[in-house]
């Protein structure tokens, strides 16, 4: 038989919106301690009465509990628990100190007179029509996000998801979910097929559901492009696909072969060829075909610009910049003034920004109209004050319209320029060049820029190396270090990491080392370090700011050294004690620093940009971070798209420099350590870079030089006529 315990939420310790799972603490009828109760709750705040069954245990560390098993809740009844609920955030407009006066003004009245007379709100300060009316809708949608809470309650799901779901459908909400639930895996970010296949088993959908088997290919799918596969070999795909659904493959192949009729994915097998059959969600398809043909029809059409004399051009440029540039630099500046299409790619050092300048002072000498961007905003900015051109984003570049939902740059409305350079182009992925290219002029002349020995693109695809692959564009390798760069440990190391060679340790030269290990191999002492370094030692030593100077960068996500624990700890040295709101097992607080983790087209942020946060507004749930000194707001439904940014994962650094960077490699990391991991976090140190951990760890990473096979074909279809490919494929 459970216990039971009635009375009021007090305050709410702890909730994860994902899972509902809530640590609260409540007020108990005729007591006079706070009893904390723990388990799912609905959405629950202070103020709110509750009537719970359970049972009490006693948990090893936090002493005396009571877990939920089942409860009732109610509307507060006594003046103190009404404006408690009502201050609580529960409803946008209202805050602690509007709850207080409207509990002042209708007492124990308060909640009849918003669900019946709500216009007489207005008879408080402050409460203008207009507040009335969001204030009224705001009610409203809650007792809707509360009915599909307490619908999937009754089948056994975390009701942290209601929110999200609500947002989406409306008050179609509950329809939806019931008629296929699978849907919300295509429709609401944060929001799985895992998730949606637990609500599915619930309301009693069997394991073989047509509509299952699709969803899960789809899953299955959308995983290989967050893994970077551009498409999926067809029996391979089956294999795991069966595996993750507890099926058979029959059925799951019959299923795959209905998404592909309803276009939702396309079968490709090349007659005449041993390559895979290949599965591609539609829009990896489209955007994978699309980058071969528009840069076959780029380096087919004539050039825009006028033809330039090479031989004048270079001798009038090394004259500008004052020096006689390498023969592997004047190569790449000749092939710009020849070629509709080229690449240069090299590591930190070789001389990359230096061809970038001399082009765009002979381009600009003859009035060519150039435009430079980036992949990230960093990216840009260091692009920009390196040669003092202005670049932009590649998404603020190709001007992307929320409203519409789409890029207004395109193959109707082209970008103006005769000459496009693209630095880190190892960072593009084949969506963004597929967008991309759309824009470009067919007579424009395109140059690629970018380190092909880092980690290939966050998305799917690999382009800048398969189009070096492909052997159909202009490459300029540059591999010598140029004697100012030589006095840089970080770029002696790094390129002695790329070919495989242990980096320079030693402290031989200390008055002129920015590159420093430091061999620990207890992951408390490391992270006992790296902390010790951010907050004291080496803005004392150095004088750079911890938060905006200093970046930690973890090979994983998970563990002692993994970026969740490295960004809690560091919260609490930087940031300690500040106003905050909590989201799954995060805390942001005003100044912190968080980076947006995927692409929001309808904010205009994107994967990786970093910011802090300069606004938190309790009363409307927004939380608001500076971008660049760009304002952007976030509902606190919306906070899944934040992580703390103390510490990030090498591969959100793509793109980024940092003055000071911090790398622990440890043996636990062995899994993800590999070459150009370490090359990668190393080479986006600026000024200090500080690796922390074993010498066997870091020895078995950069021996480590088997990068993960990435699914694609576009160095293929580069390769091949693109009337041979389309009319073999047509047969």
């Amino acid at each position: 038989m459970p216990a039971r315990l009635s009375g009021q939420i007090e305050r709410i310790t702890y909730t994860n919106p994902e899972n509902g799972y809530t640590v609260a603490q409540m007020r108990v009828r005729g007591g006079s301690q706070l009893v904390t109760v723990v388990g799912s709750l609905v959405d629950p705040v202070p103020g709110e009465v509750m009537e719970i069954f359970g049972r009490w245990k006693v948990h090893p560390r936090f002493g005396e509990q009571f877990e939920v098993e089942t409860y009732r809740t109610t509307a507060p009844a006594t003046v103190t628990g009404i404006r408690k609920y009502l201050g609580s955030g529960l409803i946008k407009g209202i805050g602690p100190v509007m709850a207080k006066r409207i509990v002042s003004r209708f007492g124990k009245q308060t909640l009849d007179i918003i669900e019946k007379e709500p216009e007489r709100l207005a008879e408080i300060q402050g409460i203008g029509k207009k507040r009335v009316g969001m204030i009224n809708a705001a009610w409203e949608e809650q007792k809707e996000i509360r009915a599909v809470m307490m619908f999937l309650q009754s089948h056994n799901v975390s009701s942290g998801y209601a929110a999200k779901i609500f947002k989406q459908y409306g008050s179609r909400a509950i329809e939806v979910v019931s008629r296929n639930p699978y849907q919300m895996a295509a429709d609401i970010y944060g929001i799985g097929f895992l998730t949606a296949d637990r609500i599915a088993r619930e309301l009693g959908f069997e394991k073989d559901s047509h509509l299952r088997l699709r969803a899960g290919i789809l899953y299955v799918l959308n995983q290989m492009a967050e893994n970077g596969h551009v498409y999926y070999p067809y029996h391979q795909l089956l294999e795991k696909a069966g595996e993750m659904l507890e099926v058979d493959p029959y059925p799951v192949a019959d299923a795959l072969a209905y998404t592909a009729r309803a276009k939702m994915v396309v079968i490709e097998s090349i007659p005449a060829s041993d390559a895979d059959t290949a599965v591609y969600l539609s829009r990896y398809y489209t955007c994978e075909t699309g980058i071969a043909a528009m840069l076959k029809r780029l380096l087919k059409t004539p050039k825009a610009s006028r033809a330039i004399d090479t031989d004048r051009a270079l001798a009038w440029v090394q004259g500008q910049l004052a020096f006689t540039l390498a023969e592997k630099q004047a190569e790449a500046v000749s092939d710009a003034g020849r070629h509709k299409v080229m690449v240069i790619t090299g590591g930190p050092g070789t001389g990359k920004t230096t061809i970038i300048r001399a082009v765009l002072k002979i381009f600009s000498r003859i009035s060519v109209n150039i435009l430079m961007a980036a992949p990230t905003g960093r990216a840009a900015k260091q692009m920009s004050e390196a040669t003092g051109f202005p670049a932009s984003t590649i998404h603020r570049m190709l001007s992307f319209e929320p409203r519409s939902g789409g890029f207004q740059k395109n193959e109707h409305n082209p970008l103006k320029c005769e000459i496009l350079i693209l630095d880190e182009a190892s960072m593009i992925d084949t969506v963004l060049m597929y967008h991309l290219l759309k824009a470009v002029p067919k007579a424009a002349t395109l140059i690629l820029v970018g380190d092909v020995n880092q980690l290939p693109s966050v998305g799917a695809g690999n382009v800048l190396e398969d189009v070096i692959a492909s052997q159909k564009v202009p490459v300029v390798r540059l591999n010598e270090i140029f004697r100012q760069a030589r006095q840089s440990r970080i770029i002696v190391n790094a390129h002695r990491i790329n070919k495989g060679y242990m980096p320079i340790i030693d402290d031989a030269r200390r008055e002129a080392n920015d590159f420093y290990f430091i061999e620990k191999e207890d992951p408390e002492a490391v992270l006992s370090l790296i902390l010790s370094m951010v907050e004291a030692r080496i803005p004392k030593s150095f004088g750079f700011d911890p938060v905006s100077d200093i970046q930690v960068l973890s090979p994983m996500h998970k563990g002692i050294l993994g970026t969740a624990n490295l960004n809690h700890e560091l919260q609490q040295r930087l940031n300690p004690g500040k106003d905050g709101v909590s989201f799954g097992n995060a805390m942001f607080c005003m100044d912190d620093k968080v980076m947006q983790i995927r692409n929001n087209y309808d904010k205009g942020i994107f994967n990786g940009d970093i910011g802090r946060v300069c606004g938190l507004n309790r009363e409307d749930r927004e939380l608001c971070v500076d971008f660049d000194n760009r304002r952007v707001s976030y509902d606190f439904t919306e906070l899944n798209e934040l992580v703390l940014a103390y510490a990030v994962s090498v591969h959100k650094s793509q793109g980024s420099e940092y003055p000071v960077v911090i790398v622990p490699v440890m043996t636990q990391h062995y899994i993800l350590l590999q070459r150009n991991l370490i090359y990668t976090a190393v080479t986006r140190g600026r000024q200090l870079v500080v690796v922390v951990g074993t010498k066997k760890a870091l020895a078995l990473g950069i021996k480590n030089d088997r990068t993960q096979h990435r699914f694609t074909r576009l160095d293929l279809r580069l390769k091949w006529p693109a009337e041979s490919f389309e009319k073999e494929l047509a047969d």
